[in-house]
This record gives structure tokens, sequence and C-alpha cells, in this order.
């Protein structure tokens, strides 16, 4: 009597923030096959149990197309077992069909693990907050200097941009801007970006010079080693770390004054 008392209970608190609607859940991977079917009822090889807080128990679920409820224990009667199949990575579950609606939204051990609900407010939030960062990434690059919009797209699309024109360039910040916001935002605030692309235009101009095996710089027009280059590291980054150096810094107020 009590444990169908405690049933009751969880079943009131359920109906009473339950929405009969029609639901679409949708696989959470990368790659959406061509069908994928998750279990429908308690195995060995694959647990289907739900933890009820008010019994302290655990119960067996089961999808039964014949039975309004996703538990064994309040199934009556001979059970037509259902499957539960994804096509393209997505399964839409009519308002009818209460029973599978529940298992899936509320029971299931694999929900939000291979699979969710689709939520609109969910989704119009983050595609609000995803037009938000890509309007701060375009007002960005509109405003952005012609030196650090080298630095950026040379991480893009590298040493070709040293032909384009300040056109050119602009146009395809904003590009790369309008495509990948969050990257771009992360380069923008990147101080080594800059200091990376200085050491690279100073290589190209014959400033400095790298050696054959990259593992030390020096100027070009001396051959005097400025640094090693540390182990397994590129070596243009490793340059843009010690330009912050004490000695790094004097080198570099030297280039950039040769650069312009």
């Amino acid at each position: 009597m009590e444990t169908k008392t405690k049933t009751a209970k969880v079943k009131q608190a359920e109906t009473s923030t339950w929405e009969i609607k029609d639901r679409t859940y949708f696989l959470t991977g990368n790659k959406s096959p061509l069908t994928h079917t998750i279990p429908s009822r308690h195995s060995r090889r694959t647990p289907l149990l739900w933890f009820d807080p008010e019994t302290a128990t655990q119960r067996e679920l089961r999808y039964a197309t014949n039975q309004n409820s996703p538990f064994v224990d309040e199934q009556k009667g001979e059970t037509t077992l259902g499957h539960i199949m994804f096509k393209n990575g997505v399964l839409t579950v009519k308002k009818e069909q209460q029973n599978l609606q529940k298992l899936l939204s509320l029971y299931h051990p694999m929900l939000n693990k291979i699979y969710s609900e689709f939520d609109p407010v969910v989704k119009a939030v983050d595609e609000l907050g995803d037009l938000e960062i890509q309007i701060d990434a375009l007002n960005a690059a509109r405003d952005m200097d012609i030196d650090l919009a080298e630095a950026i797209l040379r991480v893009e699309i590298g040493s070709s941009v040293s032909k384009m024109t300040s056109k050119e360039l602009k146009r395809d910040l904003l590009l790369f801007a309008k495509k990948n916001p969050v990257l771009f935002v992360e380069l923008a605030n990147d101080e080594n970006v800059q200091l990376r692309n200085v050491a690279i235009k100073a290589r190209e101009a014959g400033i400095i010079s790298l050696s054959q095996d990259q593992r030390y710089f020096t100027w070009g027009s001396t051959d005097r080693k400025l640094m090693t280059v540390p182990f397994d590291e590129n070596p243009y980054s490793a340059m843009a770390a010690w330009f912050k150096t004490d000695e790094g810094v004097e080198v570099y107020k030297n280039i950039e004054k040769k650069l312009k």
C-alpha cells in the first residue's frame, strides 16, 4: 500500500509539469547514422532501469506499444514490444505515444548521453548567443588595423597574406569572422598572434634568418645567433614568446623599426 501511494506521488508530480505534445529527439554525436536503435527493454547486457527516489528502488523499464506506462511493474497482461529507432539521427514521437515519450524524456538512462530532446527555447537561446558572438566578431574585424588583420589571417590561410591588398585582407577577415567567430575572437585577443606575425614578416624580409633545421634564429645581416628554438616547438611561436623576455623586447623593437 505504501509503495502504491509513493508511486502515485511520483505520477502526480510528473503530470503537473508534463505537456501533451509531439516531441522530437536527436542523436548527440557528430555523425548521424542512417538508422540507430537504442535499448527498449531491460537486459543484463543493456540495463534499462530507473531509480525511484520515492521508493528507493530500481524500477525496470520497457517500451510496450500496447501499454500506457513505461514501467514493467505497471504493465498488465500481454505486452507488444516496440523498437526505438532513430532515422538520420532523428526520432519524432507523436503526442498519442505517451508511454514512449515519457520513457525517452524522463527515464531512459541514455538521455543526454546518446540522445537529447529537442527544446526550441534552448535552441533559440543558443542561436541568439551565436548571433551575438558573430556580431562582436564582425564589428571587431571591421575596425581592426591592417597589421593585426594580417596576423590573424596568416594563422588561417598562411603566407599568401603577404601578397594580398588591404581590401582583400579586410574582405577575407570579415568572411573569417563570420564563418568562425569564436576562433576569430580568440585570435584577436591573443597577443602572441601578432608577435608571431612580426617574426614571420621579419624572416620574409630577410631581417632575421631561420636555420635549415629550424633550431635557431639569427640576424639576417650578421648571422649572429638570436635564440634557440625549444625542442618540438613551432619556431615562430617560440620567437613570439621570446619577444616578451628582457632580451627579446629589444630585438622586437629593432625589428619593428626595420619593418616600417
